[in-house]
């Protein structure tokens, strides 16, 4: 009987998430006597679990040989094998002319979608042949094969096999979805989904196509079975095809293998990976890493908003989120990409010094009230001073000189927030939740701005600034060691709010580890670490992450201890993040307690970090901004810095 769609599970409907509209049938009604294909999916019309279920669809063809054919299917169990047949009689196993068996498992698991079965059969043209379909699994899941009820001009019957219900086969007016020899746009991945397991739907994003300018998103539905053409963002789709985002273009189109336009992108693509460098000491780490700083590409916009993913709750501009992919960009040879997301950076800067927690890209302000975060203000001044340090020196100066205002600015108000234990008042964290005393994830990032910006002050003469974040840098250390370092650097200095991933900013590149950070970063990871291998960004009893493990947490210690010495257990732990990259090689934001990619991928923030890791891994790690010695020194001038001095009244030369 007609398997009723409540009887699939909700996993199923979830696989049409985000799928185009179901196309009208074309299904060559204009030739009559051809039947070979009908695109409509919206019902699950018949169970073809064995043995008392099966069906068929009549069809023809014009050709003389049948190479594949398709159905559309939604299955509930995630185990068991699919069998396709092409039958001279229905009824008849006898009759069949052409087989082909697929595991679930190999498809995925649970899911939904075209599923393409290849054959080799010669047929006879304008003769009825039947398309067989049936499963066998030992789960008490539903497996359908899906169509619609809708009248199809010019079809054939379709059939159900139903032993229990009809006592055999039963004729239909219902007509189920299937291609006998698909080509172009009817090969799944195209304008179709391929069959989709559930797992895939964890995260609502898998990739991204970019013409440099505009930006789109592979969705999971449209990842299966494709993969990126090596050094580009032009995806490889499961017919041979190719998607890209033409120039000048808002939306992709797909085209033949050798298109002009496709092979012009992936040529400059290509071109600018070796204009850097793609650093790594395995095959897996550079292939990562060369993902990675091709989607930070994407992500980055002609006017310097870097956003953090492309799915809308993550398609704005993080201060924080730029800085680490500038200094990655800066690291990696990539030097106008990093230039342009600090000169967005001085856009976007507050009057007051400080920055929005996020901006729309096009840099016309916050999307909504969400409350700034003053870690911008260390993550900005260290990124600038990281891409001052690998910028080609010819014109590094001049070019500083424009973004210094910003840094003047940043470092100034990050100066005066402290208080008189050195430390920096509440504020939202990384985590972007506030809380109500000082936190980690706000002091480490500021003692990490303060000695950039006052290194930079002194490779520009302008030692009254200098000397006056040097100062203040040299506060908030000690308020840190006073206050954070007996507690193993936990969130928060009351010590109410447990455990924090930002242990790691006070380790290299960001800041000489200080005594005792070994021992904090040890503690603090096993106290992190989830059962599916990742770390929480924090244990604050007050909020749980849940079974989630966070990418850029996780990689946070692969960064500490690749800058402690610790090479080996950097290693591991990349080893673990890149062993989540989902099936185009992304790096996901989050892990779930499956140890499946989800929420968003790729994410820019773990793409920059996964880069500096492999730097790091390859001997060549990011340096970290100098702690200054205070020296009794006179004058100033430069760039006609703020002649007001701190505590102490001095300044100091650059400590390199």
């Amino acid at each position: 009987m007609a398997f009723a769609r409540s009887l699939l599970p909700t996993v199923l409907s979830l696989a049409l998430t985000g799928l185009p509209a179901a196309l009208p049938d074309t299904a060559k009604a204009a030739a009559a006597a051809l039947y070979d294909g009908q695109v409509r999916h919206e019902t699950a019309l018949f169970s073809v679990k064995a043995a008392n279920n099966a069906a068929a669809q009549e069809f023809t063809v014009t050709g003389t040989r049948l190479s594949r054919v398709s159905v559309w299917l939604g299955s509930g169990a995630a185990t068991g094998t699919v069998t396709a047949q092409i039958r001279g009689v229905r009824s008849d196993a006898g009759s069949v002319i052409a087989s082909r068996t697929l595991t679930l498992s190999a498809l995925g698991g649970a899911g939904a979608g075209w599923v393409e079965f290849p054959v080799d059969a010669a047929v006879t043209p304008g003769t009825t042949y039947y398309l067989f379909l049936q499963a066998t699994t030992a789960e008490n899941k539903p497996i359908a094969w899906y169509g619609t009820t809708r009248s199809v001009p010019g079809s054939l019957t379709s059939w159900n096999y139903d032993r229990a219900y009809w006592g055999g086969w039963h004729a239909y007016t219902s007509r189920l979805a299937f291609h006998v020899n698909p080509v172009g746009s009817e090969r799944c991945g195209e304008t179709e989904p391929c069959y989709v397991p559930d797992s895939a739907l964890a995260a609502r994003t898998s990739g991204l196509l970019t013409n440099r300018v505009a930006t789109e998103a592979v969705l999971p539905s449209f990842a299966v079975g494709a993969s990126y053409v090596d050094g580009s963002n032009v995806l490889r789709l499961p017919s041979g095809r190719w998607r890209y985002l033409p120039d000048g273009a808002t939306a992709s189109t797909v085209v033949e293998a050798d298109d002009p336009g496709a092979v012009a992108q992936v040529t400059e693509s290509r071109a600018w990976l070796a204009a850097g460098r793609v650093p790594g000491t395995t095959v897996a780490q550079r292939a990562a890493a060369q993902r990675a700083l091709l989607s930070m590409r994407a992500l980055l916009k002609p006017n310097g908003a870097f956003a953090a993913g492309w799915s809308p709750p993550w398609e704005y501009s993080w201060p924080r989120d730029g800085a680490f992919a500038a200094a990655a960009f800066a690291a990696t040879g990539h030097d106008e990409e990093a230039y342009r997301i600090l000169d967005y950076d001085a856009l976007t800067q507050r009057a007051d010094g400080t920055w929005e927690a996020r901006t729309k890209l096009d840099g016309s302000g916050p999307p909504d009230a969400r409350k700034w975060q003053l870690d911008g203000n260390g993550w900005v001044p260290w990124a600038t001073w990281q891409w001052y340090r690998a910028a080609p020196a010819g014109d590094r100066d001049e070019r500083l000189r424009r973004l210094y205002p910003m840094v003047r600015k940043a470092a100034d108000y990050a100066a005066g927030s402290l208080g008189p234990d050195g430390l920096p008042p509440a504020s939202p964290d990384y985590w972007e939740l506030d809380t109500t005393t000082a936190n980690i994830g706000t002091a480490a990032p500021l003692l990490a701005g303060l000695n950039a910006a006052a290194d930079l002050a002194a490779r520009l003469g302008t030692a009254g600034d200098a000397e006056r974040w040097g100062d203040a840098a040299r506060r908030l250390s000690a308020g840190i060691a006073a206050r954070f370092a007996p507690l193993g650097y936990q969130r928060t200095v009351d010590g109410r709010h447990g455990r924090d991933s930002a242990v790691a900013f006070m380790a290299p590149p960001f800041n000489a580890a200080p005594p005792g950070l070994g021992a904090a970063l040890d503690s603090t990871y096993r106290a992190l670490l989830l059962p599916n291998g990742g770390v929480s960004p924090g244990n604050d009893p007050s909020f749980s992450w849940g079974s989630y493990a966070w990418t850029a947490s996780t990689s946070f210690f692969a960064l500490a201890w690749s800058g402690t010495g610790e090479q080996a257990r950097a290693g591991r732990v990349l080893d673990w993040v890149l062993s989540k990259r989902n099936g185009l090689g992304e790096l996901p934001e989050t892990v779930n307690g499956a140890g499946l990619p989800s929420s968003v991928a790729p994410l820019g923030w773990t793409d920059s970090l996964v880069v500096l890791v492999a730097l790091a891994l390859q001997g060549s790690p990011q340096p970290t901004p100098p702690a200054r010695a205070a020296r009794a020194v006179t004058g100033g001038g430069g760039l006609g810095g703020n002649p007001t001095h701190g505590p102490g009244g001095t300044a100091a030369d650059s400590v390199t």
